[in-house]
């Protein structure tokens, strides 16, 4: 079996829009005429920019080659112009094309691919969720009501989560590290406090920020929100300097979290050796598909510390992350994303049941994709996956956030 055709399809999910403006879909096909189905979480080039690496990326590393041989094709790509170091760009498109490696492989050998990796550890996978807005809750106002979260928290408790994650303390910005204002951190403890008390102790906080403060600020604020223990703290500082962020992790009892912009097990270790964080959030269509991430964590386990896969993208990266769960002993979490679109995308072949997410037992990644219903939502914007917000943020009120990619509700256009 040879790797001979790809497809690239660029999805934009309709309202709510949660996942991000865009989705990268690659299809491979075998000479055989096997289909493997990847997802890449690449968003620093636009999507035609993006195709073309993808296109050139499998054309002159892997096409012709079989699909099994994975290092192989890795080491060329990681490798490619004399290079053999993290790139963000071409990892990305990497990624999702190794994912369609492993469920081509899986369809072929009638396995799933945790199969293949090691096999089952774990049957069931424990999810966690974004706070997102209930239809009846105003925007922009539901991203600064601490009211209004603790609503949808208690929907999210009562339908099985364990672990819920909310982001109250302002915009990430385009000039790296700032000193959050009194207003967002009075914010962020107010959210805290309004989620704890309507959840008690039947789920864990799980505290977003985006890289967003310097390290001084992310101490402050961890402090402050130290009497609601949060499970975890994630990305409080940009990801781009282990070593300022540990000094964040040593001053806080909040276990600190990062690794959704991260790429490859060369940037993990380095979080890992400097004892930056103790759990990691790799988003697989980024950090070098399953293989590389299944590294990550054998990594990680030497260090005590657990893997949360990161999500905010389509289902088929979502697919990818519970293969990789299934199969590593130090899984924590795995992020969730429940919409229609997200579920009727893979013909609801992955579910979420009283929070936690039963491992497929289908061949390769288990899912079928609806490949009309990808076709049929294509991107037509001009703007990133995700965005980074250009202003300062103001220190005179409360900094609504409301994401790089904002929901959406039907009549938007």
């Amino acid at each position: 079996m040879k790797l001979a055709d790809l497809d690239i399809i660029v999805t934009a999910p309709p309202p709510p829009g949660w996942g991000g403006r865009y989705w990268l879909l690659v299809k491979v096909t075998s000479d055989t005429g096997v289909v493997g189905w990847g997802e890449c979480y690449a968003s620093s080039v636009g999507p035609e920019a993006m195709k073309a690496v993808i296109t050139d990326v499998f054309a002159r590393h892997m096409a012709g080659e079989n699909p099994e041989n994975i290092e192989l094709m890795f080491r060329r790509v990681y490798s490619a112009g004399f290079t053999q170091r993290p790139d963000l760009t071409v990892i990305g498109a990497w990624s999702g094309l190794e994912m369609a490696c492993w469920d081509m492989v899986g369809k072929d050998r009638d396995r799933p691919v945790h199969a293949l990796i090691g096999g089952r550890m774990n049957d069931r996978i424990r999810a966690y969720t974004y706070l997102y807005p209930r239809d009846s809750h105003p925007l922009p106002e539901f991203w600064a009501s601490p009211e209004m979260a603790a609503e949808v928290a208690l929907d999210m408790v009562e339908k099985g989560y364990t672990a819920i994650k909310f982001d109250p303390a302002g915009p990430y910005t385009i000039r790296g590290g700032h000193m959050p204002s009194m207003h967002d951190i009075s914010l962020s403890v107010a959210f805290c406090r309004a989620i704890r008390d309507a959840v008690g102790d039947r789920a864990d906080l799980l505290f977003g920020t985006h890289g967003q403060f310097s390290t001084g600020g992310a101490i402050r604020l961890a402090q402050a929100l130290e009497p609601y223990a949060p499970l975890w703290y994630e990305e409080p500082i940009p990801p781009d300097n282990a070593a300022e962020m540990a000094k964040v992790a040593h001053a806080t009892s909040i276990p600190v979290a990062t690794g959704e912009r991260l790429t490859t097990k060369a940037e993990f270790a380095e979080v890992l050796r400097t004892r930056a964080a103790t759990i990691l959030q790799p988003a697989l269509g980024r950090s070098g598909g399953i293989w590389e991430t299944k590294k990550i964590a054998a990594i990680a386990e030497v260090f005590n510390a657990q893997m949360a896969p990161h999500l905010y993208a389509g289902p088929i990266e979502w697919a990818a992350n519970i293969q990789l769960a299934a199969a590593i002993p130090n899984i924590l979490l795995a992020e969730t994303i429940e919409t229609p679109f997200h579920f009727d995308l893979i013909k609801r072949s992955i579910t979420v049941e009283n929070g936690y997410i039963p491992v497929p037992t289908a061949p390769g990644l288990g899912i079928e994709v609806d490949e009309d219903l990808a076709r049929a939502h294509p991107f037509s914007g001009d703007g990133l996956h995700l965005q980074m917000q250009e202003d300062p943020i103001s220190y005179h009120g409360v900094n609504n956030f409301a994401g790089g990619a904002p929901v959406k509700r039907d009549g938007d256009t």
